[in-house]
This record gives C-alpha cells, sequence and structure tokens, in this order.
C-alpha cells in the first residue's frame, strides 16, 4: 500500500473553515436522514391508527377470524356443531317469541 492509497497523504491540512463547513454539510446530512426515518416512523404509526379505527375493517378481520374458527370446529366436531348451531337458533327462536309476546300483551 501506498502513501497516496492509504488515505494518510501527507500534504497540507484542510483549514479550520473547511473543516467548520465539512462538518455543517455533515450536520445537514445526518438531519436530513433523521428528519426523514422520523416521516417514515409517523406514517407507519398513522397506518397502524388508520388500520385500528377503521371500524368495518375491524368488524370485516373479526368476522373472518370467528368464521375460520367455526370452520375449523365444524370440520373437527360436525355433531357438537350442528347442536351448537341447533341451540343457538332454538334460543334465538325462543327470545324472539317471547318479544313478541310481550308485544302482544301492550
Amino acid at each position: 500500500m501506498t502513501a497516496a492509497t492509504d488515505g494518510t497523504r501527507p500534504g497540507p491540512r484542510p483549514s479550520k473553515r473547511d473543516a467548520a463547513a465539512r462538518e455543517r454539510n455533515l450536520t445537514r446530512v445526518q438531519a436530513r436522514v433523521a428528519s426523514q426515518q422520523a416521516r417514515a416512523q409517523f406514517a407507519e404509526t398513522l397506518d397502524a391508527l388508520e388500520d385500528k379505527l377503521n371500524v368495518p375493517k375491524q368488524i370485516g378481520l373479526r368476522t373472518e377470524r370467528a368464521r375460520v374458527k367455526l370452520r375449523a370446529f365444524y370440520e373437527e366436531r360436525p355433531v357438537a356443531a350442528i347442536t351448537a348451531a341447533a341451540g343457538v337458533a332454538v334460543a334465538v327462536g325462543g327470545l324472539v317469541w317471547l318479544v313478541v309476546r310481550a308485544k302482544l300483551e301492550d
């Protein structure tokens, strides 16, 4: 390796003014990079908040999860799933019957 290629070449040293200008430029680059990173993090945070506060989207996601779980339950235990569905239907039917009966008596 020669003195010209290893970066320790003797020669005129940069002046304090040049060093200060180089430091300012480096600081500006660092500030630009930091602001770009902050913008990216802020955008990610806003996207996460938008997803969390989007009620129709959340309902859709939870409905899909429930569908998948119910389908898996039916595939594992079909008799229990059918019995549970029949029980829910009877409960809903009974509740509707009670509400209609109460309204007719008024």
